[in-house]
């Protein structure tokens, strides 16, 4: 028997939540959407393990991936910060030898 095809996320949840809802059983999604009940109870069983994590990782802060970013935040911002004070120093250096330049008169 052959793979059956790759059915979209936002469809699996149509039938997760159809299914969880009472409208669908398990039997009747897998016959309409030509797949095995045990992949409409693994996609069942995904989505509820998936929203407990959310709501766990929701009451401990922010996820990896905020983290990551907020992380690159702080080390972009700090970044820059150095640069900005590199080219104060270079206009400073600049000056001491060209004399004071027209901008600055």
């Amino acid at each position: 028997m052959g793979r059956p095809p790759q059915i979209p996320v936002e469809k699996k949840t149509r039938i997760v939540l159809s299914v969880l809802a009472g409208e669908i059983t398990i039997a009747e999604a897998a016959r309409r959407e030509k797949v095995s009940e045990q992949s409409i109870g693994r996609w069942k069983l995904d989505f509820l393990e998936g929203g407990k994590t959310a709501l766990i990782a929701g009451k401990s802060g922010p996820s990896t991936r905020e983290q990551q970013l907020e992380d690159e935040v702080a080390e972009l911002t700090q970044a820059l910060g150095e640069a900005a004070v590199e080219i104060r120093v270079w206009k400073k250096s600049a000056e001491g030898r060209l004399g004071p330049s027209r901008t600055s008169r």
